[in-house]
């Protein structure tokens, strides 16, 4: 028997309420058969030009729209707050929660079947998926695409190449008018970011997770096939509705197991942690950060992508796409996992080919033995924290060094070149009070440049720990997601200038070298600051987000309300 549709409880309804529910949608040029038993499909959409990542979302749109009218739906477009992650300040993950909640209450409080999820820019594909999760109806995804390589004086460049060009400024090896024209020539598409970074990495994870159809990982912006794949997904998620595939269905804790090890073959983004950690609570599957470290431990990086490695995500495309990677690693994926397609995994993948081995390797000659997540525990990071191999540097990944430390973002933007700071290569960069609570949004400052004197020297890379995130495009030896964060008592915040930090990243050990008697002491004499936010959203953040290794969502939105609406205002 075919279930009722849940948008009939709007337009279905005889009398006073259903005329009112029908009369107001007939302004739109709405003729009647369109209110008779037809799907309703949701396009959630985040187009925004303060969002120049998904700028292009609105001709996106249209081509959903023409897929969900050709396979019998009702397309309705609404608009959800966007997080341009270029723009928004004091950073977009402050942010990440509230999206979450208007896309949850957008999507349960209207006459809503099924959901397309347009997203793209780093934050506004966990947001949505957070916020769907919560409601649980059937939902396809749909990416925006990574925009086309930049070019510049005859070399690839794209946003990994910042931290770089930053550097060179630094040192005096770029000028600023090389500067300027690098700028004019790098973001020459529409688009997210053209490397591994989050955002390419939060579309890696969607197809991973079975959310999305096949190859919405890495098709660019700009090739029409996006369009192509946006207008299957609008015919696909009407059948979704008709078969009633919930995302329950289909984000088990098997399909999370596996997004977790296709990550550590791509060399994805460490934001890919937290954002996962949260998705999983909402839909309600028991995720736990060490996860991250032993499910990812026997997966090599196989993607020779940037940050990590040399190409970019237009190469990885026309190399074969994630469906090749997920090939590769099949023997280590749960097979059988349903998708969207209404198939599993394995027949979404079993034909995939390869076009590139320079770009896509195998899992018995990878491109590097190093990969996934590195989980670290000791007495500096008690509940966690985590780290990156692929972009580390080999001879950092077991160093004992002297702390040179930042009580906070100003503090390091001071100080870090003042000829007199003390520091040589050996040091330890610590930067407190970057973490969710205390910035608050825990911003992407963790990779913190080095300082001029050592890159006059030519040091390229140093240990930097700190409460705070790195962007997906970022690089060096940088621990990450100190949890708990100082300003949330962790013992990051007791570390003085000169302690001596010990990393052991083989044996994933953390530790502050001073004794437990010393940190008892400095506990007792420490200043905590009060919470400065009086009012408004940013009070509610500080006072309900969770620390990092729980996914920093807030403490009231794990789980889900359903769909159901318990109350009827006509």
């Amino acid at each position: 028997m075919k279930k009722e549709l849940r948008s009939q409880k709007w337009f279905g309804l005889k009398g006073k309420d259903g005329f009112i529910y029908r009369a107001w949608m007939r302004n739109q040029g709405i003729p009647d058969d369109k209110f008779q038993g037809k799907p309703v499909i949701g396009i959630c959409n985040t187009w925004s030009e303060l969002t120049p990542c998904n700028a292009h979302f609105r001709e996106l749109a249209e081509s959903v729209r023409k897929g969900v009218l050709e396979a019998g739906g009702f397309p309705v477009e609404f608009p959800v707050m966007s997080l341009g992650e270029t723009l928004i300040k004091p950073t977009a993950m402050l942010y990440r929660n509230l999206v979450s909640m208007d896309v949850e209450e957008s999507i349960r409080a209207n006459p809503i079947d099924g959901v397309v999820l347009l997203c793209g820019c780093d934050k506004t594909t966990p947001s949505l998926l957070m916020g769907a999760c919560s409601v649980n109806l059937p939902t396809i995804v749909v990416s925006g695409g990574a925009m086309l390589t930049g070019k510049y004086k005859g070399k690839d460049i794209a946003t990994s190449d910042i931290w770089r060009f930053a550097d060179d400024i630094h040192s005096g090896s770029m000028t600023e008018e090389e500067l300027n024209f690098a700028e004019s020539c790098m973001c020459r598409s529409c688009g997210h970011c053209a490397v591994m970074g989050t955002a390419s990495t939060m579309a890696c994870m969607v197809e991973a997770l079975g959310i999305s159809l096949p190859q919405n990982a890495a098709i660019p912006a700009a090739d029409s096939r996006r369009k192509v794949l946006a207008q299957l997904s609008g015919r696909r998620i009407v059948e979704m509705v008709n078969e009633d595939l919930k995302l329950s269905d289909i984000l088990t804790r098997e399909a999370f197991e596996n997004a977790i090890k296709v990550n550590a073959a791509m060399g994805g983004s460490t934001n890919f942690v937290i954002h996962l950690l949260a998705i999983a609570g909402r839909i309600g599957v028991l995720l736990d950060i060490n996860d991250f470290d032993r499910l990812s431990a026997n997966i090599p990086l196989i993607a020779n992508l940037q940050p990590s490695g040399e190409f970019f995500m237009e190469d990885f495309y026309y190399a074969g796409g994630l469906p090749v990677v997920m090939k590769e690693i099949m023997g280590h994926l749960h097979q059988t996992c349903k998708t969207v397609t209404g198939k599993s995994v394995i027949d979404n993948i079993s034909k995939a080919e390869i076009w590139d081995r320079k770009v896509i390797t195998t899992i018995n000659e990878p491109f590097n033995e190093q990969s996934g997540i590195i989980v670290l525990k000791g007495n500096l990071c008690k509940n966690g924290a985590i780290m990156k191999p692929s972009a580390a540097s080999a001879h950092l990944m077991q160093h004992t060094g002297k702390a040179v430390v930042f009580e906070n973002i100003e503090d390091y933007k001071m100080r870090i070149d003042a000829p007199d700071l003390d520091i040589d290569e050996n040091s330890i960069l610590v930067l407190k009070n970057v973490g969710p609570k205390s910035y608050p949004g825990m911003p992407e400052v963790g990779n913190m440049g080095l300082p001029e004197k050592l890159l006059e020297k030519g040091v390229t890379d140093m240990v930097r720990i700190s409460d705070g995130r790195m962007s997906g495009t970022g690089f060096g030896t940088v621990v990450l997601h100190v949890s708990p964060e100082a300003a949330d008592g962790g013992v990051l915040g007791l570390v003085k200038e000169g302690d001596l930090i010990q990393l052991d990243a083989l044996n994933r050990s953390l530790q502050l070298l001073v004794p437990d008697e010393e940190l008892d002491e400095r506990r007792k004499i420490l200043q905590v600051s009060p919470n400065e936010f009086k009012r408004g959203y940013v009070k509610m953040f500080v006072e309900h987000v969770e620390q990092a290794h729980l996914g920093a969502d807030f403490d009231f939105l794990k789980g889900g309300s359903g769909s159901e609406v318990s109350r009827d205002s006509h």
